[in-house]
């Protein structure tokens, strides 16, 4: 496997696709989160721009079985067809159950597997480092991300990167840091050579300027032209006009996701999926613990998207 080329393919927006569920039952609909990947490639959304993850956290891997997480990627991976990569989600506790997911990954004919640290205990450095390597072994012909969660789990500090870096599958670091220190700019400065970095600290034109080649992108799940075109702005170095759209366009999509989670549900996924249905688009709920935000929310969201210019809008 040639690592160089999957770390190319991994450069451009990483878009994390919504897990669609049915109402009222809450199964999967698959034909709605393959609806979705159809009209993401409609809008431009190519191998030349983009990755798309299917089951991350705004794909509800938390709440989803093995074989739903399995069916979620497969749908995915057939509907992209080889015209966008594809990740995986591998997120899990379990060294064993990571071991089959990057395996079934690998089956399915996924280009990249996300992994994060384990959560619920505290981890050491070596045992991520045996979580990364396992995986690796399993199905060698996938590309590794590293997802730094930190917020949920132990931090993966500059040296753990050094160590990551000995792994040749491990491609990517889907990169964010507490801001207590400049540790996210020590790693885009060091290590943007050896892995395609995925700036999600909505660092954007700090993270190109220091060699990062991706972005943690929600608006592209009902904007898609809007993350499209702050890519080709980021790589043509038009960065005052990136850091307006960061404040004008991207900045309130955050501040009411954070507000939704600060005083009424937490998750990942359900402002997504509310911007999704106001453009028309097939949507759900998010499964519980996370309530529903849709009525309760829906006028402000609204509000959010027409002062941030967002097209066809439903309303």
């Amino acid at each position: 496997m040639d690592f160089e080329i999957l770390k190319n393919r991994l450069e451009g927006c990483y878009v994390t696709v919504p897990t669609m569920f049915r109402d009222p039952d809450l199964e999967l609909n698959l034909d709605a989160t393959r609806s979705h990947v159809r009209f993401l490639m409609d809008k431009g959304i190519n191998a030349d721009n983009a990755v798309l993850l299917a089951g991350g956290a705004a794909g509800d891997f938390s709440t989803m079985t093995f074989d739903e997480r399995a069916a979620v990627a497969k749908a995915i991976i057939k509907e992209a067809a080889g015209k966008v990569p594809v990740a995986m989600g591998a997120q899990t506790t379990s060294t064993l159950e990571l071991r089959r997911l990057v395996k079934c990954a690998q089956e399915l004919g996924a280009d990249f597997v996300q992994i994060s640290p384990p959560f619920y205990f505290e981890h050491t450095e070596d045992d991520f480092f045996e979580f990364v390597q396992s995986a690796a072994e399993a199905a060698p012909e996938v590309g590794i991300i590293i997802y730094n969660t930190f917020w949920t789990s132990g931090n993966v500090s500059t040296n753990l990167v050094d160590r990551l870096a000995e792994i040749p599958s491990v491609v990517g670091l889907k990169w964010a840091t507490p801001r207590s220190s400049m540790e996210f700019e020590t790693v885009c400065s060091r290590y943007s050579d050896r892995f395609t970095i995925i700036d999600n600290n909505l660092l954007f034109t700090l993270s190109f300027m220091m060699g990062a080649r991706a972005i943690e992108m929600h608006p592209c799940n009902y904007w898609p032209e809007f993350g499209i075109k702050m890519l080709e702005d980021l790589g043509a170095g038009r960065y005052e006009k990136v850091q307006k759209d960061m404040i004008n366009i991207v900045m309130p999509f955050y501040h009411l996701w954070v507000k939704i989670k600060s005083e009424f549900t937490s998750g990942d996924g359900y402002l997504d999926k509310l911007c999704m249905e106001l453009v028309g688009l097939p949507s759900s709920r998010c499964r519980p613990p996370t309530r529903d935000i849709r009525e309760r929310y829906r006028n402000e969201t609204i509000e959010m998207m027409k002062q941030s210019g967002v097209p066809g809008l439903k309303v």
